[in-house]
């Protein structure tokens, strides 16, 4: 009879025979599967972030999807378009030639001094103005490489390729005027005078007191204080703060009359009869004109107009500031700052006026004749 053969297992040994093979986990655990979705959403966010706060491409006048050319322009030396309109007596004749510099989201259309002079002191004078859509605007090419210097060579190249002589006058309107102080700092050389309107005012300017300008700043509505705050801190993100609405946007871009003075509301009739050309003022897109305006008016200033020097020290021209006490929009506060430690700047305070003062019947005379020294 045959025996078996004995053997013995340890323990470990039988162990091991009774151990079932593991096989590979084809699913995540709970916190690798967390990790991956949050990875997801937060590519998925910056995509987001990307597409929201990018700017659409611009729609040049003149492209085969932009909108069409209407007005006369020049051709500036970057090959970029400047449209302009001329109005008054021909140049060739005029004694007086100005250049006019519209006022935000407004265009070459929205020339006060053409709309608003007595026909007989253009015509007794002897007054050419030409008004230009600032780069953005109209039917202007906007400027990528915008800075506070290129429009004033836009200003100086305009002037040349039209002929104006080797000195003109320019006058600016709100935002406008803060472009004359541009023009003022980069091409005094060329100016026989300046009028600026109730200039726009950077609470960030080098030279203001913090008190002062804290104290204006605070007056704004809150969504204009935001806005300011963005387009000068973050100015990469002034197009989505100016296009969303989970806040209230920029009161100006919203045309909220929440911030017009009594006498603004009492004007109103005269500035809103813009419907033939309202239209054109942001054809080209709203970033290109009216956020990069933005940008440009509150953000980082290479300079301060309190350091500027007087342009006119043999009192060959003057410098003429304009600005009304009631001013909702342009803080009169500082204004005031501004032309007292600018001794050269005549200063000029309509006590009642709101923003839109320009618009009051004779007011136009009254600055222009100012300006150009006439009685």
């Amino acid at each position: 009879m045959a025996t078996g053969v004995n053997r013995k297992i340890s323990a470990a040994s039988a162990r091991a025979h009774t151990r079932r093979a593991k096989k590979p986990n084809s699913l995540q655990s709970p916190s690798g599967m967390l990790k991956a979705s949050l990875v997801v959403l937060f590519v998925g966010f910056l995509a987001w972030a990307y597409q929201v706060t990018r700017p659409p491409p611009p729609k040049i006048c003149g492209s085969p999807d932009g909108p069409s050319i209407t007005s006369p322009r020049i051709k500036l030396r970057d090959g970029r378009h400047l449209s302009y309109k001329e109005h008054g007596v021909p140049k060739d004749a005029a004694k007086y030639k100005i250049i006019y510099v519209h006022a935000f989201d407004c265009c070459k259309h929205d020339d006060v001094l053409a709309k608003n002079l007595s026909p007989d002191v253009v015509e007794d004078l002897g007054i050419y103005i030409v008004s230009f859509d600032r780069p953005g605007y109209g039917e202007s090419d906007p400027d990528p490489n915008r800075t506070l210097k290129s429009i004033a060579v836009d200003i100086e190249e305009l002037a040349d390729q039209l002929g104006l002589g080797s000195k003109f006058y320019v006058v600016g309107f709100s935002m406008g005027g803060q472009v004359v102080w541009n023009c003022l700092k980069y091409i005094p050389h060329r100016l026989a005078g300046a009028a600026l309107l109730t200039p726009a005012i950077n609470y960030w300017w080098p030279g203001l007191p913090a008190n002062l300008s804290t104290e204006a700043y605070k007056q704004q509505r809150l969504q204009d204080q935001w806005a300011c705050r963005v387009s000068h801190y973050m100015p990469w993100l002034t197009y989505w703060w100016n296009t969303q609405r989970w806040f209230p946007l920029y009161s100006v871009i919203a045309h909220s009359p929440d911030i017009l003075s009594h006498q603004d509301r009492e004007l109103l009739p005269k500035i809103t009869n813009r419907k033939s050309y309202m239209a054109q003022v942001r054809q080209q897109g709203e970033y290109e004109s009216v956020h990069r305006d933005l940008n440009m008016a509150f953000g980082k200033w290479d300079y301060s107009p309190l350091d500027l020097e007087n342009p006119f020290p043999t009192d060959e021209g003057s410098v003429h500031i304009w600005q009304g006490d009631d001013d909702l929009l342009v803080p009169v506060t500082l204004q005031r700052y501004i032309a007292q430690n600018l001794p050269w700047v005549q200063y000029h305070e309509l006590q009642g006026a709101g923003h839109f003062f320009v618009h009051v019947d004779g007011m136009t005379d009254t600055i222009i004749k100012s300006l150009l020294g006439v009685k």
